[in-house]
């Protein structure tokens, strides 16, 4: 069969996209390497390829609505700690996020993964709630209505929100991509980020996840097979990735201590099961939840293909295919 598959171009996709690992059963993979923004706008609203990348809080919002176009796999390709998406202006009285109470803070979409991960820490670290701020909105995929008791307001003016933080109309820039002026006129809110998301991982065991790979309900019904196959293909060229990263010969990627980064980084698995991502993905339904964005709160199981199981993903480690 032809596929199309929209997905982003990373090292643990590189082999789909050259070709070394194909999918079984699939004649010919049309593989579109787009940006996430791009590939979950074309895919949510007209639904135009078999597979894609898909923003995980907007799928479990989705299906907690009734909306079952879509079935997702266990395969994880955007994963990121989000302590380090937080910014002020250079001078900022604000240190500490438990300051962020009573302040304003801009996002982009308040309904995307990384703004659901941020508010989860600052919930449940820092003692920050949601309703306990002002959410200044700049351009969200798909328009909601506020849940009950959050403040939101709407970017309408054409201002960038960086400019709006260097300007002072907002106190917090929650932003999935660095600010130009970091270093000069933008800061981290939490310069030592790094300590803080290691410490985060190893008490809580969460690697938060962004994105899924989903498939069309109807591809999916008619070839039930495809969801085990994709995911077959997804883990090889995941672990092919690895092993290029793990190369002292010649270093594929250019940093210098990438070695080190790779060994000191090993705690952090960048797993592709329900159960191995167990604590991240309960955390995840459970904030989303708790932020009244699920119209229920939605079981873990009921977001994947079934046939998809623990026990093939265990069989593919046990066998070194994962």
């Amino acid at each position: 069969m032809r596929l199309t598959l929209a997905c982003g171009r990373y090292d643990r996709t590189q082999a789909l996209i050259d070709g070394r690992v194909r999918p079984e059963g699939v004649g010919e993979l049309v593989y579109l390497a787009l940006r996430p923004g791009e590939t979950f706008w074309r895919m949510l609203n007209h639904e135009e390829f078999d597979a894609s990348e898909m923003s995980l809080s907007s799928y479990t919002i989705l299906r907690s609505e009734g909306d079952a176009r879509f079935i997702a796999l266990p395969v994880f390709p955007s994963r990121v700690f989000r302590q380090n998406a937080l910014y002020v202006r250079a001078g900022s009285p604000i240190r500490d996020p438990r300051e962020l109470k009573g302040k304003r803070v801009g996002v982009g979409d308040y309904q995307m993964t990384a703004a659901v991960w941020t508010r989860g820490f600052l919930q449940h670290e820092y003692g920050v709630r949601p309703e306990d701020v002002t959410w200044v909105v700049g351009s969200p995929i798909r328009k909601i209505r506020p849940p009950e008791g959050i403040r939101m307001e709407m970017l309408s003016d054409g201002a960038t929100l960086e400019e709006r933080l260097e300007q002072g109309g907002i106190d917090v820039l929650l932003s999935v991509m660095i600010p130009r002026g970091l270093g000069s006129t933008v800061q981290r809110l939490i310069p030592d980020f790094r300590r803080v998301e290691q410490d985060y991982y190893r008490r809580t065991r969460i690697f938060p996840i962004m994105h899924t790979l989903v498939l069309r309900r109807a591809v999916y019904e008619a070839n039930p097979w495809l969801a085990v196959s994709l995911y077959r293909a997804f883990c090889r060229a995941r672990d092919l990735a690895l092993g290029h990263l793990y190369d002292t010969d010649a270093l594929t990627v250019t940093l210098p201590w990438l070695i080190d980064a790779f060994e000191s980084g090993r705690e952090v698995a960048w797993d592709y099961s329900i159960e191995g991502s167990r604590p991240t993905l309960e955390a995840l339904v459970q904030y989303l939840d708790e932020q009244r964005l699920t119209r229920r709160r939605m079981p873990v199981e009921e977001l994947f293909a079934p046939n998809v199981s623990p026990a093939l993903a265990g069989y593919l480690r046990a066998t070194g295919e994962d």
